[in-house]
């Protein structure tokens, strides 16, 4: 098994190397080369990367978001047809450009509406002026957006980033650990839907998810589920805090600002 892997990372690495061009983002190139399988190309380099720091691509997803403007008329709301690009449920993030009415044009990312450059990149570094139009999403949103609609994989992630402590009862966190919203879904459909759409994304992103121990989860979960029921529609909830996991996430926000 060892030969038959290093003879196809040998191969792999020397692919890479050939088909990298002179300007490529060094921390990608340096992560490819790490992997215990060498992506043998540019793009799958950029997708293993951004799939490796999924801290870093929600945030950043989420800090492009804010530089698009929303289409005007656009607010969040449910699909009422089966073709107009809206989720059936309030679980899934809105996505104003994936919507029939406002779909993003070839070159421009679906999820974030900026433009898409080479290799799925979301800067120009080969000052090309113009975008990938054969492209429709960044790498790093491909990989904030698999995190949005499934975070129960990164129940390992966030428990290094809370030194391994259930937020909900101070003890150390179990094996059975669970990821949680801590502002529940349901609450950012009823009554933060009007907040501006790239605040509305901290409520799938890392800002609003926690790892938690099962029975605690549980507690939780009925607790809001009578709340549901009791509170009406329109009263304030408290939102995502900014930002989570204290140094190491402040760490990877300078990261994000040198990509």
């Amino acid at each position: 098994m060892a030969s038959w892997r290093d003879g196809r990372n040998e191969a792999s690495r020397a692919r890479l190397l050939k088909a990298v061009p002179r300007v490529f983002p060094p921390a990608v190139l340096i992560h490819a080369l790490a992997r215990p399988l060498v992506p043998p190309l540019p793009r799958l380099a950029v997708e293993s990367y951004w799939r490796h720091h999924p801290v870093r691509a929600d945030r950043l997803a989420r800090a492009l978001a804010t530089r698009s403007a929303v289409p005007e008329g656009w607010r969040w709301r449910l699909a009422t047809g089966p073709d107009d690009g809206r989720a059936r449920s309030f679980r899934v993030p809105p996505a104003p450009f994936r919507e029939a009415a406002h779909r993003a044009e070839p070159g421009t990312c679906c999820l974030c509406g900026q433009p898409v450059f080479r290799f799925g990149w979301h800067r120009d570094l080969w000052r090309e002026g113009k975008p990938n139009r054969r492209a429709r999403w960044h790498g790093c949103c491909v990989a904030a957006w698999k995190l949005w609609i499934a975070p129960a994989g990164q129940a390992k992630l966030l428990a290094k980033l809370q030194r391994r402590r259930c937020p909900a009862t101070g003890e150390r966190l179990l094996r059975g650990r669970e990821v949680d919203h801590r502002v529940p879904l349901h609450q950012a459909w009823r009554r933060h839907r009007d907040l501006p759409w790239p605040d509305l994304l901290g409520f799938w992103g890392f800002p609003n998810l926690q790892a938690i121990n099962r029975d605690a989860h549980a507690r939780k979960s009925a607790g809001e589920a009578g709340d549901r029921a009791r509170r009406p529609v329109g009263e304030h909830e408290v939102l995502p805090p900014s930002s989570r996991g204290g140094d190491a996430d402040e760490a990877t926000q300078g990261d994000v600002a040198r990509l």
